[in-house]
């Protein structure tokens, strides 16, 4: 009688353990088919409108050049939404992202829609649309390049500290916070911020179909009210996501009823970011690090 009390207690173990691994081995099933659904994702092979965000500091970006290639290349995609909620960034990112817009553009509509700031390479890379849609209250503009310096020198004299430098030229590593400022030097550097803001004045001259005139009398570096920047021809309609589908709607016949999908762009050390910017937060590893060179940024000393 024992044995078989105990026979009866195995068997309802074994029974137990059986449907613990059957249960796992659906879990894992379906966790596998929702990761190859996330993977392939269904829903890219049904025609949409795919969107990306571009928002904080504009840096240059290989892989955010990569997915516009990808969205390009795509016939599924009827047309893109670049959602714009950034103060601008480094010259050569403002640049590249207008470029990779571009390309896009070169094969399907492009539309920018701008949020709350959407200036210097913020407007440039929004000029690699074809449409342009600002909120009134939207801040944009600041048509200009920025390089800034400090002197120490004085300070560090004041406190007994003498900088030595040693170089091939006088014009090496100049603007330098440990040395002053020459007069070659500044020279040198005002003829590239020039040529940069000849750059940005020609670019927004041929996109929005103004006089290079006309650019220059918006080129002191003011920003606009998105209702002053559709004034002046910076921009194009006023509102948000539906005048820019209607825009789509009317202009490409591109119906209201596709659905909107978004761009991902993935960076290979997106995990490790992840991690360091929830462990230690992002003062170590701000964009600002990145903000080397030539700016297109609005108030560059906020950020």
């Amino acid at each position: 009688m024992s044995l078989d009390a105990d026979y009866v207690v195995e068997r309802r173990r074994l029974k137990r353990r059986l449907t613990f691994w059957r249960v796992l081995g659906v879990v894992a099933l379906v966790a596998a088919v929702v990761a190859a659904a996330g993977r392939f994702d269904l829903r890219r092979q049904q025609d949409h409108v795919a969107q990306i965000a571009i928002g904080g500091l504009i840096l240059d970006d290989p892989a955010r050049d990569e997915a516009m290639k990808e969205v390009a290349d795509d016939d599924k995609v009827k047309a893109l939404l670049v959602k714009i909620d950034s103060p601008g960034g480094t010259y050569v990112g403002g640049e590249a992202l207008y470029e990779s817009l571009r390309q896009v553009g070169e094969k399907k509509p492009v539309v920018a829609i701008m949020g709350t700031t959407a200036t210097s390479a913020g407007y440039m890379s929004a000029l690699g649309s074809d449409h342009i849609v600002a909120r009134s209250s939207t801040l944009t503009g600041s048509i200009g390049v920025i390089l800034q310096t400090a002197d120490v020198t004085g300070l560090l004299d004041k406190i007994g500290i003498k900088s030595v430098v040693v170089k091939s030229g006088p014009l090496k590593a100049q603007p330098n916070p440990l040395e002053k400022f020459l007069p070659a030097a500044r020279k040198a550097t005002e003829a590239i911020i020039a040529d940069y803001f000849d750059m940005f004045v020609t670019l927004v001259a041929e996109r929005r179909s103004l006089s290079r005139e006309q650019v220059l009398k918006l080129a002191d570096g003011r920003v606009f009210s998105g209702r002053q920047a559709k004034k002046a021809g910076l921009v194009d309609a006023l509102g948000a996501e539906p005048e820019a589908r209607k825009w789509l709607s009317e202009t490409h016949k591109i119906a209201d009823s596709l659905p909107v999908k978004e761009v991902k762009v993935k960076h290979e050390d997106e995990p490790w970011r992840d991690l360091f910017d929830s462990m230690i937060g992002k003062v170590m590893f701000s964009e600002r690090l990145s903000l080397d060179g030539v700016i297109a940024l609005w108030h560059p000393d906020l950020w």
